[in-house]
């Protein structure tokens, strides 16, 4: 049975994992001109251990995929327990909320809703009951035909919680264990579903992970303690002293339990489409795919992005903290003085607090603070990630004027971001794009920059080091190598229909 663990009531009750409460906003709507992070999983199987603590420590290290709401599902070998809520990891969990996840085992996930709106109901990890118990899953990704598949099930008699894709996943996963093995049960939901998923699932006994046949999201396997975990990046394993072993194929099962870490086949390799926002923007700087650390490889960027775009100028200013590896290489290739002109609030986006109208228009002043006697009278280059309404890129460039600065260059290490994600990214319908209806000559006068140059799509593959065909490349250049039906580009994310 799943036990579900509520703060705010201080009562251990027993039933479906999910609940509904009214939840007070954050200021997450105040985040730059960024791509919306996607959300971050993690599984263990830790014998001797509590699970529940070792997946806190993971999900810490995995925050940036995801700030909306946190959860854990605990087992005992007989029991789940879950734990979730609205905010980051360490506002989620107290020591009083561990004590009740009990159990070697344990899954977890960090969200930010892609798909169904950021409502407790939609909190992850998701419980079904089935025949052998209760079971959690945790997924990063996207579903393609998840309103299909939501229809199908619902004309079978399943209700639904909540309006996210993953539980779809965890309802059919629930439907296939009533007939099948553990592996089987995977195969068989691996083979319905389509689109982007990295999902970690836990059973009273195991926990399974799988990835899609395109390998779009990340999922890495090793060991951990006396067992073994998987997690969205290799950067969840040092904070548990965790040693990463390998990444979980396109299109492959894994399965954690007392007899080990063993690999199967789920469906058919496909195209390989890794998100190559991974390694732009969303993956932490410390953690390696494909083999590549990713700090290094943005570094790699930079300097691309100085031999493609060279501009005489005083120093070069990252805007913190993603575009600062870019930036060093930037420097570092074009001999240009590398200096920080501002820094950046590490605390504003913890508070449940709602900004008012006035500070709403502050926007990027809220985050970011300028060190004039850096910026007054130089010419800069002004280095970021990407760019995707323009809407803060333009606050920063202005804010770089306000403070004394005579030209403003901008340079951004993502290629033009011409088309929507429908894999598990929220970056704005396609007439929100800045890239799809301006030149690039108009984005630089909307932003009042001196000049803007973004990196070439080869530029930014060859600084990965990997072949283009191993890529997804869709937002750049409309080639999406998982099928969209209709509904889904016109946006019909939210399920609730």
């Amino acid at each position: 049975m799943d036990h579900l663990w509520s703060r705010r009531s201080r009562n251990f009750t027993t039933g479906s994992a999910s609940c509904r409460e009214d939840i007070l906003g954050s200021v997450d709507d105040l985040a730059l001109d960024h791509p919306k992070e996607e959300c971050g999983v993690f599984g263990i199987f830790a014998p001797g251990f509590e699970a529940a603590r070792l997946t806190f420590f993971g999900l810490f290290a995995l925050q940036h995929r995801g700030q909306e709401s946190a959860g854990i599902s605990s087992s005992d070998g007989k029991n789940l327990y879950t734990r979730k809520d609205m905010g980051l990891v360490a506002q989620v969990f107290t020591e009083e909320d561990l004590s009740h996840l009990v159990g070697p085992l344990a899954i977890g996930h960090n969200r930010y809703s892609t798909t169904g709106s950021s409502k407790l109901f939609n909190a992850q990890p998701i419980s079904c009951l089935c025949d052998i118990g209760q079971i959690s899953v945790a997924h990063n990704g996207n579903l393609v035909n998840a309103g299909e598949l939501r229809a199908e099930l619902q004309a079978e008699g399943q209700h639904f919680d909540g309006t996210n894709d993953s539980e779809v996943i965890a309802k059919l996963f629930a439907q296939a264990l009533s007939k099948h093995s553990p592996v089987e049960a995977t195969r068989l939901v691996m083979s319905r579903i389509r689109g982007a998923y990295s999902c970690v699932v836990l059973l009273p006994d195991q926990v399974l992970g799988f990835r899609d046949p395109n390998g779009v999201r990340p999922l890495v396997a090793g060991s951990v303690a006396s067992g073994y975990m998987l997690a969205s990046e290799t950067c969840a394993f040092a904070p548990v002293d965790g040693k990463v072993d390998r990444e979980v194929e396109p299109g492959q099962i894994v399965v954690l339990n007392a007899d080990g870490m063993h690999f199967h086949d789920g469906v058919e390799p496909a195209r390989p489409s890794m998100c190559m926002f991974e390694f732009i923007y969303f993956a932490r700087p410390d953690s390696r795919m494909y083999g590549t650390n990713l700090y290094l490889a943005r570094e790699r960027m930079g300097e691309a992005l100085a031999q493609e775009h060279p501009v005489d100028a005083d120093i070069v200013v990252p805007v913190p903290d993603s575009g600062i590896p870019a930036a060093l290489g930037y420097a570092r290739e074009s001999g240009i003085p590398f200096r920080e002109g501002m820094m950046k609030s590490r605390y504003i986006h913890r508070t449940f607090i709602q900004p008012d109208q006035r500070m709403r228009e502050m926007g990027v002043r809220m985050k970011l603070s300028p060190i004039r006697e850096h910026i007054e009278g130089k010419r800069i280059v002004l280095v970021d990630d990407s760019i995707v309404r323009a809407t803060t890129t333009n606050k920063i460039v202005r804010l770089m004027r306000e403070s004394g600065a005579n030209e403003v260059h901008v340079r951004i290490t993502a290629p033009p971001i011409k088309h929507p994600c429908f894999y598990g990214i929220d970056m704005a319908q396609e007439t929100e794009l800045a890239a799809a209806k301006w030149s690039i000559e108009e984005i630089r006068e909307h932003l009042g920059a001196d000049s803007l140059g973004y990196l070439s799509i080869d530029g930014a593959v060859a600084a990965v080091g990997q072949p283009k065909n191993q890529f997804c490349l869709a937002c750049f250049n409309g080639d999406y190598p998982i099928r969209i039906d209709a509904a889904t580009a016109k946006g019909a994310f939210d399920l609730t229909h």
